[in-house]
């Protein structure tokens, strides 16, 4: 029986996502985690003022399309970035923004650089759209500026992914750094810049916002600090020139009326926001401490997370993350080489990193 055909490049791609949802391995398991701290979710949930704005959005708000402009929430994100509207672009979470990006600024078989390891769905939409991926090693488990600002040249690329914090690993480059790689990054190559854990950095991490670099696009979101995760909103600043140019393309109805009306409110609840940097630095420091007690090396963090340097191969770590995940704990690792000798443990509640406490040295023995 004959049927349509994907094109060439869509049936060479794998049918899978770039992550495994821990939704599969509960339904593999047949039975729900008990501390789902893999997905470097909120675990300690959203602003109320957030969730009060979703109920009454529910009630009298649902039945309409959203506002395909975006307007009221690119006026309050733009007073807060202290840009213009014309230099916020609205998206359904940072993972469509990407897509988007790769689709506008590069062509079918252009080199597109990442460093090897980092976040994965960025390569999955570079595979997607049948451009050509390059990437680089971590070094001292950073992402290289040098190098990629090398491969950048080499290769003529048109984009350059790089996460500040980053993810998996937690680490980051200050300020100065940041300023400095882009100084000397290459004028013609367009540079994500991806600030998915800026609200959760220390001063001095984030560069001053200058939409005068017209090749570089930042990259910010509602779903780590702010507890969104689950309604999609991302956003996107830079030049106008180049936001323009998502406006020909990008979903116009993708961030709903329910997810524009909670991030609005999420954002202009600061206190919330102070609240939730209070309850991720005391995570994290419980997570530390779990991994020293057992003989991992916490590695320092700037995010939601904490990467732990299990002191062996990859192959160990794995085992482990398998042995947690048999024991209802949910946790991911860093897959790159060199950097998969790590779990990443995101901040939960405080009873799931007590489960966590006790399930750890057994899984550990258990790995071997």
């Amino acid at each position: 029986m004959c049927m349509p055909k994907a094109n060439p490049l869509v049936a060479s791609l794998p049918a899978s996502t770039p992550f495994v949802g821990p939704e599969r391995l509960e339904r593999q398991n047949g039975r729900l985690f008990k501390a789902r701290i893999g997905a470097n979710e909120c675990n300690f949930g959203a602003s109320p003022k957030a969730i009060e704005a979703m109920d009454r959005a529910a009630r009298e708000d649902v039945w309409k399309y959203c506002d395909p402009e975006n307007w009221d929430l690119r006026q309050a994100l733009a007073a807060h970035c202290g840009v213009t509207p014309d230099e916020i672009v609205v998206g359904a979470g940072i993972d469509n923004l990407l897509g988007t990006t790769v689709r506008i600024f590069s062509d079918v078989g252009d080199a597109i650089i990442n460093s090897d390891g980092a976040y994965p769905t960025f390569n999955y939409h570079v595979n997607g759209y049948g451009r050509r991926l390059v990437t680089v090693p971590y070094r001292h488990d950073k992402e290289d500026l040098l190098a990629l600002s090398e491969a950048a040249r080499r290769e003529n690329a048109k984009i350059v992914y790089l996460s500040n914090p980053d993810n998996p690993m937690g680490t980051w480059w200050d300020a100065a750094a940041i300023e400095g790689f882009i100084a000397g990054f290459p004028s013609e190559t367009l540079l994500i810049l991806d600030e998915a854990y800026g609200e959760l950095a220390p001063p001095g991490v984030l560069p001053q916002i200058d939409t005068g670099q017209a090749n570089v696009i930042r990259m910010r979101t509602f779903s780590k600090a702010y507890g969104l995760a689950g309604l999609r909103v991302g956003y996107a600043i830079g030049p106008a020139e180049l936001c323009t140019e998502y406006h020909k393309v990008r979903d116009h109805f993708g961030v709903n009326v329910m997810a524009q009306k909670a991030a609005l409110a999420a954002l202009a609840d600061t206190e919330w926001l102070a609240q939730l940097t209070t309850q991720f630095e005391a995570a994290r420091r419980h997570i530390e401490r779990i991994g020293v007690a057992n003989g991992l090396v916490p590695i320092p963090s700037a995010t939601n997370f904490v990467t732990l340097d299990c002191g062996r191969d990859g192959d160990f770590a794995m085992r482990l993350l398998q042995e947690l995940n048999a024991r209802d704990v949910f946790i991911r690792k860093p897959m790159g080489p060199g950097i998969d000798r790590c779990i990443r443990v995101s901040c939960g509640l405080p009873h799931e990193l007590d489960y966590l406490e006790a399930a750890l040295p057994e899984a550990l023995q258990a790995a071997g």
